[in-house]
């Protein structure tokens, strides 16, 4: 699983489920379901991932796929892909551009390369953990001295609250700069390519965290769930600069007196 295979696959699935997705968005005869989650999906959820699939079975017979929209098949392969085919189906139908397609080998339980494909816009993420491209650039976290200057995102400004410590989202809301909810996987697009500092999501699903772990890490974030402990099958993601790390777990988690 080397660059000079992985990169160009990645870029083909994405090419491929690309053109579904940018096909139907902002179509205003879009037809929006909602699943027993409460959660969106649309046709150009369902189609897309229906193309990733194929493409991922001819190329890889023998790979587990895990998905959003349909079963899961062979769970237990050594190597299994991931897949999210419309992170962000909110903002998808709503005709915002903040939304996109995650992609992501892992062996075993361990991500190895992936994906984040902003079709809307032109930007194609991967990442294999060591490093990290926007459209064959290198991309890196930046390092803002201060944690008052820090930008934070998060995809819905009302759940942090609801699921994490209230008090402690309030002081980190305090202790930094400018706060957006640009989230979902667009939000970690951000923090990757240096143009925010934090993103921080209090609960995730397995085909939401997995494609976002390689290309963070690879461009050099400090990666972890709410708690501080290390990511990975867990339901929470904070990413930020290694600088500010420690700080922003101690502010999001406060000890009760």
């Amino acid at each position: 699983m080397n660059e000079r295979e992985m990169i160009p696959f990645l870029q083909h699935l994405a090419l491929e489920s690309g053109r579904v997705i940018n096909e139907n968005f902002t179509r205003p005869d879009l037809l929006i379901e909602w699943k027993e989650d409460d959660t969106p999906v649309t046709y150009a959820d369902r189609k897309a991932e229906e193309i990733l699939r194929k493409e991922i079975e001819k190329a890889f017979p023998e790979h587990g796929i895990i998905g959003e929209e349909f079963p899961n098949i062979r769970e237990d392969a050594e190597f299994n892909w991931v897949l999210d085919p419309i992170d962000g189906t909110r903002a998808y139908a709503a005709g915002s551009p903040h939304f996109g397609t995650l992609i992501c080998l892992r062996q075993g339980n361990l991500p190895l390369w992936s994906a984040i494909h902003l079709s809307a816009i032109g930007q194609l993420y991967i990442g294999n953990n060591k490093s990290a491209w926007c459209n064959n650039h290198p991309i890196l976290v930046r390092e803002t001295p201060e944690l008052k200057d820090c930008f934070l995102l998060t995809t819905d400004p009302r759940t942090p609250p609801q699921i994490q410590s209230a008090a402690g989202w309030d002081s980190l809301l305090a202790a930094t700069g400018q706060y957006r909810s640009w989230g979902d996987c667009f939000g970690y697009t951000l923090v990757a390519s240096g143009r925010a500092d934090i993103m921080c999501d209090p609960e995730l699903k397995i085909w939401d965290l997995a494609a976002l772990l390689p290309i963070v890490r690879g461009a050099g974030a400090a990666v972890c769930d709410w708690q501080g402990n290390a990511a990975g099958d867990s339901d929470s993601l904070v990413v930020c600069h290694p600088l500010h790390q420690a700080e922003i777990i101690a502010l999001l988690n406060p000890v009760a007196e």
